[in-house]
């Protein structure tokens, strides 16, 4: 794996680990959507926020804020091409999840975590698709 993809793979993890982070737990998941919902508020924005009151949002966003912590540190400690990939993949389907919550009425502040997530899985995309090039290019030369 070229030092480009590595640090490409690597840089995206961070990124995952600093925005995810505050939803690892039940009480900053729910203290997470208390600030979005104020910013939201505050912004006067159509739409609606998750609510840090529902058990069952703080519980699934718990859920996913500790799979993605947990899966980002992986990443950051062991890069690799299929990590790289994997996480490309998880990127789109996040992407597409953002895009049917926002047709479906959730707050624009959505598109402040859509627009990274789209531009890191573009970006890993092409990282990891020019070093597997090189890699297959390389087993067919040997």
């Amino acid at each position: 794996m070229s030092i480009s993809a590595r640090r490409v793979v690597r840089a995206s993890a961070v990124y995952d680990l600093v925005v995810t982070v505050a939803f690892a737990l039940p009480w900053t998941a729910a203290a997470a959507f208390g600030g979005l919902g104020a910013l939201h508020h505050r912004l006067g924005l159509d739409g609606v926020t998750p609510s840090p009151d529902d058990v069952y949002q703080v519980l699934f966003a718990g859920l996913m804020g500790s799979v993605v912590t947990v899966w980002a540190v992986y990443r950051i400690l062991r890069p690799s091409l299929a990590a790289g990939a994997a996480d490309t993949l998880a990127r789109g389907l996040f992407s597409l999840g953002m895009l049917v919550a926002l047709t479906n009425g959730a707050s624009p502040l959505v598109t402040t975590l859509l627009v990274p997530e789209v531009g890191w899985g573009v970006v890993q995309g092409i990282a990891v698709a020019r070093a597997r090039a090189v890699t297959v290019r390389a087993s067919v030369a040997s």
